[in-house]
């Protein structure tokens, strides 16, 4: 009988280590081996990014113009949309690129998008990439958050995806084809709370959400649906809110992450988070229980709360 039982457990066991040595070579073929998608071949000639003019969203325009996909740049500063332009441009001279500018935290914005909806009309917008965000000007508990800014945050966050998602996936339906591509964070899925920071992490909550539904919702259209899941990245809001002073290997520079968040667009997977790095930390992140990612959350909230009073 004991004996019986020593086979069991051991074929278990068996069982339990070959399914993670899959996984880990699995996670070996897509970081350094799985080739990126044709994103202009497959789901059109032009992309649109908002929050375009700095960190990943610039980063993104950059590297879909040397994939060939011609641009639609969407920022809230003018100069900064013309700046972006004028760059992108230099470097490739074949590429076409519009600019719109448009404030997400503004109370007009919904006739704002529709006067961006009449500029793309015709345009074979394939590639959605919502980078638009924002989040706290520092560490506060909820009942400290002003109206101002956490109606800021609603604002951007969610409305601006979701005015911005409606109006492309019009074409993209009509189409049968496209890619959206909506930046989620870390503070809402890898972590189990995000406290002193909690309006930001809940709006990072609707956007996941929204994501995976709209994947499944979407499939049957040719249309992919992806909500990408960073962590820190070295960009002016990461500065902002964590200090970050420079790029390492587990926070990367904007360019480092776009470089692998572009080679998972296309591929079936609702939920990611493509730069390597990152991923090794959801994976003991997983192994931690929640109360104790709570707690250390907590302290460096509290921590940053201080080091901004």
């Amino acid at each position: 009988m004991i004996s019986t039982w020593i086979i069991l457990v051991s074929i278990l066991g068996f069982f339990i280590l070959l399914k993670n040595f899959i996984f880990f070579l699995k996670w070996i073929f897509v970081i350094l081996l799985r080739p990126s998608k044709d994103l202009k071949g497959i789901y059109g000639s032009w992309a649109l990014i908002t929050g375009s003019t700095d960190g990943i969203g610039k980063a993104f325009a950059f590297k879909l113009a040397k994939k060939g996909l011609n641009l639609v740049l969407v920022s809230r500063n003018s100069g900064k949309l013309k700046r972006v332009r004028d760059e992108i441009q230099d470097r490739y001279p074949d590429i076409k690129i519009r600019i719109f500018e448009l404030d997400f935290s503004e109370d007009d914005v919904v006739s704002r998008v529709r006067v961006m909806e009449e500029m793309i009309e015709g345009l074979d917008i394939g590639v959605l990439i919502n980078n638009v965000g924002v989040t706290y000007p520092g560490a506060m508990y909820f009942h400290e958050v002003d109206e101002k800014i956490w109606m800021n945050l609603v604002r951007v966050n969610v409305e601006g995806t979701s005015y911005v998602t409606k109006v492309v996936l019009k074409g993209m339906v009509a189409r049968r084809r496209g890619a959206i591509v909506n930046m989620g964070s870390g503070a809402s899925i890898v972590v189990p709370s995000h406290p002193l920071y909690a309006i930001y992490s809940a709006t990072k909550g609707y956007v996941d959400q929204l994501s995976r539904s709209l994947y499944v919702e979407y499939k049957p259209y040719g249309i992919d649906v992806q909500c990408q899941v960073p962590l820190y990245v070295s960009t002016k809001m990461a500065s902002q809110v964590a200090q970050v002073e420079r790029s390492s290997i587990f926070i990367p520079t904007a360019e480092k992450y776009v470089e692998a968040a572009v080679g998972f667009i296309g591929y079936d997977q609702p939920r990611c988070t493509p730069y390597w790095a990152h991923s090794i930390q959801w994976f003991f992140a997983s192994l931690l229980p929640d109360a104790l990612l709570d707690e250390w959350r907590l302290s460096i909230g509290i921590r940053r709360m201080k080091l901004t009073t």
